[in-house]
């Protein structure tokens, strides 16, 4: 039986907390941010964790976490 590879653009993109939840980074920050006000660039900032609908996906994308 071969082993089980890790999705390569998945491992980039994902983390796991020492909970064993997964996390992600925030979308909306990446470039156009001159018009965007603070408080909405600060929301957008940081990672966030994955949600339960998703979970199920991203688990099989990364079946060695």
């Amino acid at each position: 039986m071969p082993k089980i590879k890790t999705h390569s653009g998945a491992k980039k993109r994902f983390g796991v907390t020492g909970r064993g939840r997964l996390t992600r980074m925030k979308a909306y920050k990446g470039h156009l941010n001159q018009h965007k006000g603070p408080s909405r660039k600060r929301r957008h900032q940081g990672k966030g964790l994955v949600a339960r609908g998703d979970l199920r996906l991203v688990r099989k994308l990364l079946p060695n976490l």
